[in-house]
């Protein structure tokens, strides 16, 4: 099944289900001067197409904040606002958030539940314990399921995580389009639980073999996350909200693992944006986010001496780093090891008379400062064959003397 691609405008994939209470038999209505007409209603919803604020649309219609957030809600009008945050909107987002869903607010302050969130950690709001569960999110997760739509995106939508999406799914009794047949709900809640946690799909098979789950091939359990949703992005337009947030999170050096659960993005959603928005020079740490101690002006000198003069292992072992760390390093600071530097004409020199004169591809190797196996395959792709040879102590200088 073709997963369903929710863009912007899309902030709903059902209405939520009834039963709705039976409208009284119709009599003659008292006369009420605040009573919505079909006009003014259609008014409203012309302005909230536009993406008015509410505070404007009160003003324009001559009604109250209040009457106006309560006749949306009746409308059943969703959106994915581009406006700006007012002072109101902030207030109210602060007296709210934690304590009710998060569904709830966006539809009240017509927004998506993504901005909401962006907007939450903005502010510095925490969550408290989940709230309810509406009959809305209800719909939008029954539907979602039945439809193959990625938890990726439901959780988007209605602003959940997935480990809320599995619990709600398992004690509502349903179970996803593209859920594995021979997967359980019980290891299907905890894989996304670990995959959203950040552990690596080798480390989640371990985990969940020693919690007494079956054992999954890497390849078909990566197959079988992916085809849930996990992990995928869907194109979403990048809001102001958002930008805000990513930018905040470079310019303190906070970690991005929340910002990739509440925003709906992957990590390389997070890296391209930043990577548009030109955030690298904005972020705290001068390495950006690469885990580990700064580089010192004395490390990078001795680097600078003795990359691709001592071995990598042993200078990283001696300099309390990693491999990896010393070669990025070296990488930025442009240098090139002496292991794979080109071979001058002296040494290519050298290389014929030691070939002539019975030396030894390891005592070349020796006086040339260069490993055997980069000599040897040097000398093969020159047509030397060196085969077997009795070792002894030579020089540079002393091969090419004896030419």
């Amino acid at each position: 099944m073709t997963p369903l691609d929710l863009d912007a405008n899309v902030v709903e994939l059902a209405p939520a289900p009834g039963p709705f209470p039976q409208p009284p038999p119709l009599r003659e209505m008292a006369y009420r001067a605040d009573a919505w007409t079909p006009a003014e209603s259609e008014r409203l919803r012309a302005l909230f197409l536009e993406d008015i604020s509410i505070g404007d649309m009160a003003l324009t219609l001559g009604r109250g904040r209040g009457a106006i957030s309560e006749r949306i809600a009746l409308l059943g009008l969703r959106r994915n606002s581009t406006r700006s945050w007012t002072e109101f909107d902030d207030a109210e987002l602060t007296r709210r958030y934690g304590t009710e869903p998060t569904a709830t607010i966006a539809s009240d302050l017509a927004r998506s539940c993504s901005a909401v969130y962006a907007r939450a950690r903005l502010l510095d709001l925490t969550e408290g314990n989940p709230p309810e569960w509406t009959p809305w999110e209800d719909a939008q997760l029954t539907e979602g399921y039945r439809r193959g739509v990625p938890l990726a995106q439901i959780a988007t939508l209605i602003g959940r995580p997935f480990g809320g999406l599995s619990s709600r799914a398992g004690y509502l009794g349903i179970v996803h389009a593209n859920h594995p047949p021979d997967w359980t709900e019980q290891e299907t809640a905890r894989a996304l639980e670990l995959a959203e946690a950040g552990h690596r799909y080798t480390a989640i098979v371990a985990m969940l073999v020693g919690e007494g789950f079956p054992h999954r091939t890497i390849r078909g359990f990566g197959l079988a996350i992916r085809k849930l949703g996990y992990g995928r992005g869907w194109g979403r337009a990048w809001t102001p909200e958002e930008d805000a947030f990513l930018g905040k999170a470079y310019t303190e050096g906070t970690s991005l693992t929340p910002l990739r659960r509440q925003l709906g993005r992957t990590a390389g959603s997070l890296r391209h944006r930043a990577e548009y928005l030109g955030l690298r020079g904005l972020h705290a740490n001068r390495n950006g986010w690469r885990i580990g101690p700064d580089w010192t002006e004395a490390e990078e000198a001795r680097l600078r001496a003795d990359y691709g003069r001592v071995a990598t292992k042993t200078l990283a072992a001696s300099m309390g780093r990693t491999k990896a760390s010393i070669t990025t390093r070296a990488n930025v600071l442009g240098l090139v090891h002496g292991y794979i530097r080109p071979f001058s004409d002296d040494e290519t020199r050298a290389l014929e008379i030691a070939f002539r004169t019975g030396v030894s591809i390891a005592d070349l190797a020796l006086a040339l400062d260069r490993k055997a196996m980069s000599v040897s395959k040097y000398a093969t792709n020159h047509g030397y064959q060196f085969g077997r040879r009795p070792r002894r102590a030579v020089t540079l200088e002393g091969l090419l003397a004896a030419a």
